[in-house]
């Protein structure tokens, strides 16, 4: 077991300054559904020789065996992702592979630690990530099986494990979401870090607390320094930009004209504008490998000790499946990862949005971002 990486995930899940307040609370487990009931065997008639017969009863040879009832297989799936968003899946997953499956819920960063804590005895078969960070420190110590590979080439080699130990499922993409009416189309920024500028004094918003933003500086930490990120975020800090707590509340204050945009995750605008069409707010993609770009991924992976292998590879199949990237499309207008599922309308396609290249999974030292925020002084 790797001490640094459960440490990193523990910061995260138990708290670790005020900022690990905002990421995903865990909510309660939901136990697995109890096997069926086997019906009573049925209890034998003896045989008895009718009172007018003197010759005893003749017994009928036995017939065969009745073949057993088949033993429903079962699977343990620990989610980072909310109840209502998973369980409809995991219903129709289970009629059609004919699994049992229960679900343990809480955050992303919660369910890793305990893998990490359970080891070898974890009853895990599935983790399923909200984000690359967190399954990618279970890589890390070990913790995860390779996948199929039929599995891993269902998904773009950039949105999954470059040693195949986990899958992207549905992906999330940072933007900058600016108000129409306030920011011509050739003064919009070409890079993330063009925001410190004095020209954009006041006019922004962020949200350090909200875990998709600490993932976007954990990127910038992996491709540009630490040194680099802090400077950013100072420089950010001093220009004025104003401090939410999440995202929605940046997209309300673009769109009402409060300020002129700000960083956060695509599918927070698609949402209010399936509400109000003709909003004065659009997303803006950074140019090509801007970090600003980065697409962050829901993922799943197969859990070392898991008794199950080949039922854990379908469940994770069955979440890259037609109907599944279409739930996850419609339901939360995150981009479908599998190859042929095309996006909302809304979006550009996938391929055209040209995010920073480097391994998602290495997006897993929360602790050190925090810990880099909170030296910035935005905590």
């Amino acid at each position: 077991m790797r001490l640094v990486n459960r440490r990193r995930i523990l910061a995260a899940a138990l708290g670790g300054g005020s900022a690990a307040l905002f990421w995903a609370c865990g909510e309660e487990a939901v136990a697995p559904a109890p096997a069926p009931t086997p019906p009573p065997a049925s209890t034998p008639v003896p045989d008895v020789a009718p009172a007018s017969n003197p010759e005893p009863a003749v017994a009928e040879a036995p017939g065969p065996a009745p073949e057993p009832a088949p033993v429903q297989q079962s699977l343990l799936l620990y989610s980072g992702r909310n109840e209502d968003l998973v369980a409809p899946l995991i219903e129709q997953a289970q009629a059609e592979l004919g699994l049992e499956i229960g679900v343990r819920y809480g955050s992303s960063a919660g369910q890793a630690a305990a893998i990490l804590e359970e080891g070898d005895s974890s009853p895990a078969d599935v983790f399923y990530s909200q984000d690359a960070g967190s399954i990618g420190a279970l890589q890390k110590a070990g913790r995860l099986s390779d996948l199929p590979q039929t599995v891993l080439d269902l998904v773009d080699p950039r949105f999954r494990s470059r040693d195949g130990q986990w899958v992207g499922i549905s992906g999330r993409a940072r933007v900058f979401v600016y108000n129409t009416e306030l920011i011509a189309a050739d003064e919009l920024p070409q890079s993330v870090t063009e925001l410190t500028e004095s020209s954009w004094e006041g006019r922004t918003g962020w949200a350090p607390g909200n875990g998709s933003f600490q993932a976007f500086v954990s990127a910038m930490r992996e491709l540009h320094g630490d040194d680099a990120t802090i400077e950013w975020l100072r420089g950010m800090d001093a220009n004025d930009t104003r401090v939410y707590p999440k995202n929605t509340p940046i997209v309300e204050a673009t769109c009402l004209g409060e300020i002129d945009g700000g960083l956060v995750n695509h599918y927070y605008l698609l949402r209010r504008l399936a509400q109000e069409p003709d909003l004065p707010c659009a997303n803006h993609f950074f140019a090509d490998g801007d970090v600003g770009n980065l697409i962050n991924v829901s993922s799943a992976g197969i859990v070392k000790s898991s008794q199950s292998p080949g039922a854990a590879a379908a469940l994770i199949g069955f979440l890259l499946s037609a109907p599944a990237q279409s739930y996850f499309r419609d339901k939360t207008f995150e981009y479908p990862l599998a190859a042929g599922i095309e996006p909302d309308a809304a979006l550009p396609p996938l391929e055209t949005v040209q995010g920073p290249d480097f391994d998602l999974g290495d997006m897993d030292d929360l602790d050190g971002t925090l810990a880099l925020l909170e030296s910035a002084g935005l905590f």
